[in-house]
This record gives structure tokens, C-alpha cells and sequence, in this order.
């Protein structure tokens, strides 16, 4: 029986033997190395596993609260199945000490750079050469791209349940500056940058100053950014009220040589 069949079979259980355990462990070293992942690109849709959802929940019912080996003087209590990740030089990662965590099953990819003190969630997925930089946080089931630039505080939302709803996407080559937060199953298309105290959700809509027009999520569409959008902070009148003025962000640009320079990243500090 493949795994997926095993985790969906686990996930209607209340009770799980010690073989179910093993079937847990194969599912989870798997979401460590990369092989299986929450959400992945088919074609140029993004398509939500629901059954690797799925068996991150069976985790957790199949758990028990346990003390963990801790360095710190407060008590590490969490669900035996999900301790904090272990690397070792063959991961071929930067990991900065300073009190970061990453929890088991989440998949680091070679050459990412994580500055303390960060986190990155169970279901997580950070493919290679992205940089997580201090306070900065990666959600459960969230998916960063390649050369993804997290930079200090920024904040990308996680999402378990419900089953089938989209995790949050941050394409290839993004900046996400500090104090950013995206959230709700919303998609960053590659090379997108959002300037520091941008937050993006599922229920604002965005203006593209560029192109005079409302980017919205539909029932068939999550918010999405496009390519090279530069995105800010900014307002729009209330309808009812145009003299009170409520947060939207703003598209004022798509990325240009300019900006291409101002983003650059030092690859000596890596």
C-alpha cells in the first residue's frame, strides 16, 4: 500500500498501533527530505496534497506531550512526534545560533541561511538558497521558493485545517521586506517584492496602480501578486465614508533595473 493510501486510512483512526508509528515515521522523514510536500506546482497551478495535511494532523492525534531535551531553563513540552529538527554538515545549511527552531517534517533545502531567532513550522517547504532572517517566520504547510529573501520579522501565515484550504506561496526569487506578513493561502508570484510593512491577506484586495485595477481572490482563485509586482503599504477611501481611509496595498510598479539593484543580495554574507 503506498504511503498516501496508509496516511489516508490513518487519518479516520482515534486509536493507532505501533505499526501505525512506523508508517507516521516514514511519512514524516519523507516531508523532512523534500520528497513529499503540502502544496507543489503542476503545470502553472498551484494544487494543495490534502492527505499530507492529513497525516501532519494524524501527528498530532497520535502524539503524546512529552519533556524534551532543552538548553534553555524553561521547559520544551510538545507532542512526541514532533520534536525540533537535528542538522548536521550534510544538510549543507547555514544555521546561526541563537535560539532557532525548526520542527520535524519540514523540509530545509541545501545552501538556505536562517538567522536567529526564527521558526519554521511543521509542512513547511524552503527550497534552496533563501534566507530567513531574525524574527522571521514560516508557517505550517507554507511553501518558499528558491532564493527567497525573508527578511527580519516577516511573517508567513500557516495553515492546517481546513483540509483542503491553500497554504500560503512565495515563488522563486521574492522579497519580502521586514515586517511583511502574508497570510491566508495567498501566492507571491516569482520575483515579486513587497516593501517592509506590507501585509497581504486573502480578504483585502490589492491595487495595481499600474495597470488602474483591483486584485482580488474569487471562489475559484486565491489573492494573488503577480510577477515582478513592487507592492507597499498603502490606502483607499471607505465607500460608505470617503473620508475615512482603510489599509490596501498598492502595486506601484513592476521590477525594473533599478530595482533589481536596490534587492541585490551579498552573496559573501551567505
Amino acid at each position: 500500500m503506498k504511503i498516501q493510501e496508509q496516511i489516508e486510512k490513518l487519518y479516520y483512526q482515534t486509536e493507532y498501533s505501533d505499526a501505525d508509528r512506523e508508517i507516521f515515521t516514514r511519512f514524516i522523514q519523507q516531508l523532512n527530505e523534500g520528497k513529499i510536500r503540502s502544496a507543489e506546482k503542476i503545470a502553472e497551478t498551484w494544487q494543495t496534497n490534502s492527505w499530507v495535511k492529513q497525516g501532519i494532523i494524524v501527528g498530532f492525534k497520535m502524539g503524546k506531550i512529552v519533556e524534551m531535551a532543552s538548553n534553555s531553563a524553561l521547559p520544551y513540552l510538545d507532542k512526541d512526534t514532533y520534536p525540533a529538527r537535528k542538522f548536521s554538515l550534510e544538510d549543507k545549511i547555514r544555521l546561526v545560533p541563537g535560539g532557532s527552531s525548526v520542527r520535524n517534517g519540514a523540509y530545509i533545502a541545501p545552501s538556505v541561511v536562517m538567522m536567529p531567532p526564527m521558526y519554521v513550522n511543521v509542512g513547511a517547504f524552503v527550497d534552496e538558497g533563501s534566507m530567513i532572517d531574525s524574527h522571521a517566520l514560516v508557517g505550517s504547510c507554507a511553501q518558499i521558493g528558491k532564493r527567497v529573501h525573508l527578511s527580519a520579522a516577516a511573517q508567513i501565515g500557516g495553515v492546517i485545517e481546513p483540509i483542503g484550504a491553500n497554504p500560503v506561496i512565495i515563488e522563486d526569487d521574492v522579497f519580502i521586506g521586514g515586517n511583511c506578513g502574508v497570510y491566508e493561502g495567498v501566492i507571491i508570484k516569482r520575483k515579486a517584492i513587497l516593501a517592509a510593512g506590507t501585509i497581504i491577506t486573502a480578504g483585502v484586495p490589492v491595487y495595481d496602480a499600474v495597470n488602474n485595477c483591483y486584485i482580488r481572490k474569487t471562489a475559484e482563485t486565491p489573492l494573488t501578486i503577480p510577477e515582478n509586482a513592487v507592492v507597499v503599504p498603502g490606502s483607499r477611501p471607505l465607500k460608505s465614508n470617503p473620508e475615512i481611509s482603510i489599509y490596501c496595498p498598492v502595486i506601484i510598479k513592476y521590477r525594473d533595473s533599478k530595482t533589481e539593484a536596490s534587492v541585490v543580495l551579498e552573496d559573501a554574507l551567505r
